[in-house]
């Protein structure tokens, strides 16, 4: 059952590894991701950075894609993390079950706009937010799960 997908930059770290993973009562956190996968100091970032008796599953999107319409993840309490709102709509599109994305830190760039502390969205990734929300899938802005939520519509 995946209960939450979060987008954050940095992907693993402490906010995501125990604040999150321990709030959500999760047992199996997902990295989907291109990179991670094919890049050895990325990944082995990141398994530092696993909480104890959390499983950890470090798959490209595409491979993530596959393993959440396979089954194989229905028996965990599954918390999704990607880096970026490209790759949680690809997820969302594709796997019916993603219901909540929480937006938790997407750094600036050329041409984004502030939407929340640490949110950023460029115009394309505003668009993949309001047709996810137009879906019906639930996106709220919070760094850590104690935050007040703010729904993105509210921010657009």
């Amino acid at each position: 059952m995946i209960i939450l997908t979060r987008v954050d930059h940095r992907l693993l770290h402490g906010q995501v590894a125990f604040s999150w993973t321990q709030n959500l009562g999760a047992d199996c956190i997902l990295i989907a991701n291109d990179d991670v996968p094919t890049n050895d100091i990325r990944k082995t970032t990141i398994k530092l950075a696993k909480p104890q008796g959390v499983k950890l599953v470090i798959k490209s999107i595409e491979d993530s894609i596959h393993a959440l319409q396979s089954g194989v993840t229905d028996k965990y309490k599954l918390f999704i993390v990607v880096d970026s709102i490209k790759d949680a709509y690809k997820l969302a599109e594709n796997c019916p079950e993603i219901d909540k994305i929480n937006l938790g830190g997407i750094k600036a760039k050329e041409g984004s706009k502030n939407i929340g502390k640490a949110v950023n969205v460029l115009p394309a990734e505003e668009e993949l937010l309001r047709k996810m929300v137009a879906k019906g899938i639930t996106v709220d802005i919070r760094q850590v799960p104690s935050d007040k939520k703010v729904a993105v519509e509210d921010v657009l």
